[in-house]
C-alpha cells in the first residue's frame, strides 16, 4: 500500500487519538491489539496515523480519495477534525454500513488538540487486493 502523506504542517504530537480495532488480527497482526492509543499533530490525517502505528487500514487509492476503503466510525471528537468535503461525502456514500458518523480517514486531517476516538470496522478491507500465486 502506498500512502500519500498529508502536505500539512505537522505541529507538536499533543491530540491524544484512540482506534478501536474490530479485527486486530487482520489489521496489526496481533489478536489482543484492539485498541491502539497514540499521540498526533495537528496538519496530519488519521490515515498516516493510523499507518504510523502499524494499523495496516485499507487506503487502495494512497490516500487520495479515489476510493472508499479507509471507511471508518468517529465515535468522538469530530470537532477536531476537518469538515467533510463534498468529494469525501461522495466517496463515503459507496462505503458498506454508512453511518451518521462515517468518515474517509485520509480526508480527516486533525486540526485541533482533543481527544479523537475512531473505530475501524472488521470488513475494513480491500476485497479485490491481489493475492500472491
Amino acid at each position: 500500500m502506498h500512502l500519500r502523506h498529508s502536505d500539512a504542517a505537522h505541529g507538536p504530537h499533543d491530540v491524544h487519538v484512540r482506534f478501536i480495532i474490530e479485527d486486530p488480527e487482520g489489521l496489526t497482526g496481533d489478536p489482543a491489539r484492539t485498541e491502539v492509543e497514540c499521540m498526533a499533530a495537528q496538519g496530519e490525517h488519521l490515515l498516516e496515523v493510523a499507518v504510523e502505528e502499524g494499523i495496516n487500514i485499507e487506503h487502495s487509492c494512497g490516500g487520495v480519495c479515489a476510493c472508499s476503503t479507509c471507511h471508518v466510525y468517529i465515535e468522538k471528537g469530530m470537532e477536531h477534525l476537518s469538515e467533510a468535503t463534498e468529494a469525501e461525502e461522495d466517496r463515503v456514500e459507496e462505503a458498506p454500513g454508512l453511518q451518521i458518523n462515517s468518515r474517509l480517514s485520509c480526508q480527516c486531517d486533525i486540526t485541533s488538540s482533543g481527544e479523537i476516538v475512531v473505530r475501524i470496522p472488521t470488513w475494513n478491507r480491500n476485497a479485490v487486493k491481489e493475492v500472491p500465486h
